[in-house]
């Protein structure tokens, strides 16, 4: 994994965090309590948005529609594809965690 890639990923998570944080209500109420499902629901949606946006640029270049540099389409595409695998292991991370919690004995 390019590690200038992750970065530019932790700094997108950052900043989605950041304006979930500024839009949320005050620390202890109840709408703080969403500024993590929001920064995790944006996260997504940019991984999302990625995905969508390579699979247009491959359709216009396979219609012929486009004159998109098939370098640009790769470059999409693997930023679609690394986005994926860091959302994968961001997940797996969580389910592991959850696990861990519900093992604890109270």
């Amino acid at each position: 994994m390019d590690v200038k890639a992750m970065d530019a990923i932790i700094n997108q998570l950052r900043a989605t965090e950041a304006l979930g944080n500024s839009t949320s209500a005050a620390p202890g109420t109840k709408g703080a309590t969403g500024s993590f499902a929001d920064t995790l629901r944006h996260a997504v949606d940019a991984v999302n948005s990625e995905q969508m946006k390579a699979g247009q640029m491959v359709d216009a270049q396979a219609t012929g529609s486009s004159q998109i540099d098939v370098n640009q389409i790769m470059v999409a595409l693997e930023k679609a594809d690394l986005s994926f695998q860091t959302m994968v292991e961001v997940r797996n991370k969580l389910v592991s965690a959850y696990k861990k919690i519900m093992d604890l004995q109270v």
